[in-house]
């Protein structure tokens, strides 16, 4: 799996994520640098589900738990009015360095 990085991009944090969608869950990677947010799919039958998120597209975020108890879920939320829901580890620290750049 590689991400292309722009000049002076450089990778602040990275880990094992899945992308939620309505009845679906992508596994791939989220990665943060400091110019903006990947989501990269493990598997390149999914790659239309590659992202990449501007700081100045996104919102808010918001934490959620998955299956109402575990404490793993961070949404993005676009300033469009589309929501991301990622699931990942360590959600805590993901979203503070989410909104460290935003």
């Amino acid at each position: 799996m590689v991400v292309d990085l722009k000049a002076n991009e450089l990778v602040l944090k990275a880990g094992d994520s899945n992308l939620s969608l309505e009845e679906r869950n992508i596994d791939g990677k989220l990665i943060l640098t400091n110019q903006r947010v990947y989501f990269k799919t493990k598997d390149e039958h999914h790659s239309m589900f590659n992202l990449e998120i501007l700081p100045s597209q996104i919102k808010e975020i918001i934490y959620f738990n998955t299956l109402k108890i575990f404490p793993n879920g961070i949404n993005i939320i676009l300033k469009e009015g589309k929501e991301l829901r990622f699931k990942i580890g360590n959600r805590n620290a993901w979203g503070q360095a989410l909104n460290r750049i935003y």
